[in-house]
């Protein structure tokens, strides 16, 4: 690395004399070189070892597909008369620490996150273009609300919440958080931009 030297400015180079400061042609000062750090390239992973974690991350998808539609979509007759849907973001979590246990509160809320932490690791795994914070999120509160109001409309025993779909969605957001911006960063590398000049 290149070091240059710091100049002062003419004004406090020049000597004074008799408590006036001589006048002198300003001297052009050299531009300091600089040398801008070169960043590592990331370069995607090979397509022979990139294509079994696609595939992977895809059988991973699938069952949880087939987990949450087991978990949410099976029918509670049961509890058809204790079920309402709830539309205010908070209402349920509200309910559930002053209707019940904390520990079966904390068991409804975990639940809930536990159930969107696979899309926040799977999503950039398996979607190129949706590795960024905000496709995730969007995806996951999309296919959650799909869930809810399917849930609402044609389960027995079931009902839409709101309060699902946030705590689904904070989920993903911890898994993307945890795992998956490293894992789709690590499969899907962007290719350097090419310099323009």
């Amino acid at each position: 690395m290149a070091r240059t030297a710091l100049r002062l400015p003419t004004v406090l180079r020049t000597p004074l004399r008799r408590g006036r400061v001589e006048k002198t042609e300003p001297v052009a000062e050299p531009e300091p070189v600089v040398t801008e750090p070169v960043a590592a390239e990331r370069k995607p992973l090979p397509l022979p070892i990139r294509l079994p974690i696609m595939l992977l991350a895809f059988v991973f998808m699938v069952a949880f597909a087939i987990a949450l539609a087991k978990v949410t979509l099976e029918p509670s007759p049961a509890s058809e008369a204790l079920t309402h849907s709830n539309l205010r973001p908070g209402n349920s979590l509200k309910a559930y620490f002053d209707y019940g246990t904390v520990h079966d509160a904390l068991k409804q809320i975990g639940g809930n996150v536990l159930l969107g932490v696979p899309f926040g690791v799977l999503v950039p795994v398996l979607a190129p273009r949706a590795r960024g914070i905000l496709q995730v999120l969007f995806l996951t509160a999309l296919v959650m609300l799909m869930v809810e109001l399917t849930q609402g409309a044609l389960i027995t025993g079931r009902a839409f919440d709101i309060d699902d779909v946030i705590l689904n969605t904070a989920g993903a957001l911890l898994g993307w958080l945890l795992l998956g911006r490293r894992l789709g960063r690590a499969v899907h590398a962007r290719r350097p931009k090419a310099v323009q000049d």
